[in-house]
């Protein structure tokens, strides 16, 4: 049954008219244009979908849209500033810490996701908080290091 469901979208108002127990991830891709969410195991396993609602990491494929109602919704989109880089982004680029780049955007924010509650972790809780994305190209390191210098660009900011 569609119902009209109102959230912020990388600072934006939007209000859409669908049925809420649709994911997230398919009214971003498919409704709202917004392609920078990738489609990985529709099972929340590989951590492609992953968006920020309120500043938490949520896998967009399992995340039904209804429980943005109201919310704050962060996609890779809307990461960057005045056409500046996150330093999370400006991190990966500089580290080569990235190789297809599909699973790109839901490290990055979950990266983003990580640091909001951790601003100086230790390489171990890094790898810990990253545990659940998963790269097939294996730029599993590069990835890491790029988290840890952002974490120390960034100084505890956002």
């Amino acid at each position: 049954m569609a119902e009209t469901i109102s959230f912020t979208l990388n600072d934006k108002a939007v209000s859409i008219k669908t049925d809420g127990q649709r994911p997230l991830l398919w009214v971003l891709r498919t409704d709202l244009g917004l392609t920078g969410t990738k489609f990985g195991c529709g099972q929340a396993h590989c951590g492609a979908c992953t968006v920020l609602v309120d500043d938490k990491a949520v896998r967009s494929c399992v995340y039904p849209v209804r429980n943005v109602r109201g919310r704050k919704v962060r996609t890779i989109e809307g990461l960057s500033r005045n056409g500046d880089m996150h330093p999370l982004q400006k991190a990966f680029v500089a580290h080569d810490a990235l190789q297809c780049g599909f699973c790109t955007p839901g490290m990055i924010l979950t990266a983003y996701a990580l640091l909001r509650e951790n601003p100086r972790p230790t390489r171990d809780e890094i790898i810990a908080g990253m545990d659940g994305n998963l790269c097939r190209c294996g730029a599993h390191t590069r990835i890491i290091d790029a988290i840890a210098s952002a974490a120390t660009e960034m100084k505890g900011g956002n």
